[in-house]
């Protein structure tokens, strides 16, 4: 049976990821997001205090921490701003592609860079026409010599103005319909690697995401990460980003109920605050509990990541629940706020749309109840 108390250390990391958040993100979050400036520095200082590479082992100038301890902090970096928490996220995925599949050459090159900040990882899967469809990749290598040539267009990739380091999939060979997917690791000063301008987007305007044109880019045979199989590298890089994503949205989550429940307290309606309200009460009270149930499935995730043990249902459930949930609560938020919900000046409007993304990004909803209903369904075969 999972019960789950958060150990002293992983507290420890959770309050100072708390204290950082409140005092150096939530101040500037709403400027950040009107200017779509991407937070160069506040990134720098994550990477300082330990929290860009959180589970990298500690020879490898990362943290060393656990899952649980990495869930709890961004949930906190997410309350002070989304944008700032999925740059975390994208630069701990590929720390975790390393971690799981990268030779000790690739490790000792890469991972202590991507732990200080140093250098930004991005995660290339997503294409023009392959977002869940994923192996409907176009993006070819080719093999000459003892290098190999990549061509084609990456799409929605986090970080990628800043990324020093992107984990590329490409097709390297295709028979009968069936392709041969591999992943490279291509440095973000390669010859022919061409960044985008940034999208100008709905929510999550601090964070900063491009397409990316690898116009012939040349990388030699060590920078294959995982063998032939790129595809399941890929995959089980998701399995382990959905449990940071699902934390985000906790985050998020907590955020709009906070904002929610001190508006409510203020707001004077007919006479009283409208907190004395019945309506309002209902209201809080479903989001509350929406929102322990969101966080229980993500701590119950990474718990079993941690203990490793198979989490990739639960990652899919927490995703799933975190994500909604954040999408239903940031609604709820804006509705108590009223007409002030739907203006700049309040932070609820930018938790709205900020929000809309989760249910999209790191596998759409509807994929993640494909992975869960095959996975429950395949018990009863």
């Amino acid at each position: 049976m999972y019960l789950f108390e958060a150990g002293e250390d992983q507290k420890m990391i959770q309050e100072a990821a708390r204290d950082f958040a409140q005092s150096r993100i939530l101040p500037n979050a709403m400027k950040w997001d009107q200017s779509h400036e991407f937070p160069e520095e506040v990134i720098r200082e994550l990477g300082e205090l330990g929290l860009m590479g959180m589970t990298v082992p500690e020879n490898l100038g990362g943290g060393g921490t656990d899952t649980v301890a990495y869930a709890l902090a961004v949930m906190e970096i997410a309350r002070g701003c989304s944008s700032v928490a999925v740059t975390m996220c994208v630069n701990h995925l590929v720390c975790e592609i390393l971690n799981l599949y990268g030779s000790e050459e690739q490790k000792h090159e890469w991972l202590p860079k991507l732990a200080s900040a140093e250098t930004l990882g991005s995660f290339c899967l997503s294409e023009p026409q392959a977002g869940s469809d994923a192996q409907n990749q176009k993006t070819r290598a080719v093999q000459d010599g003892n290098e190999w040539i990549l061509t084609g267009k990456k799409s929605w990739i986090t970080n990628g103005t800043y990324a020093g380091l992107f984990v590329v999939t490409a097709v390297t060979t295709e028979s009968d319909g069936k392709k041969e997917i591999t992943a490279f690791l291509v440095p973000g000063d390669a010859k022919g690697l061409i960044r985008g301008k940034p999208e100008h987007k709905m929510g999550q305007c601090a964070s900063n995401t491009v397409e990316i044109t690898l116009d012939g880019v040349r990388v030699p045979e060590s920078s294959i990460i995982g063998g032939q199989n790129g595809f399941k590298v890929m995959m089980n890089g998701l399995n382990s980003g959905r449990i940071g994503i699902a934390a985000l949205c906790c985050g998020v989550g907590r955020a709009c109920l906070e904002e929610a429940s001190r508006y409510a307290n203020e707001r004077i309606a007919f006479g009283a605050p409208i907190a004395r309200f019945q309506a309002i009460q209902f209201k809080i009270a479903d989001m509350a509990t929406e929102l322990e149930a969101s966080e229980l499935l993500t701590l119950k995730a990474a718990w079993l990541k941690d203990e490793n043990r198979n989490f990739m249902e639960a990652a899919s459930m927490a995703k799933l629940k975190a994500a909604e949930t954040c999408n239903e609560l940031a609604k709820e938020a804006l509705q108590i706020h009223g007409g002030n919900g739907y203006v700049v000046e309040y932070l609820v409007e930018k938790l709205y749309r900020d929000a809309r993304i989760t249910t999209i990004y790191e596998g759409t909803s509807e994929i993640q109840r494909l992975v869960i209903g095959r996975t429950v369904l395949s018990r009863f075969q």
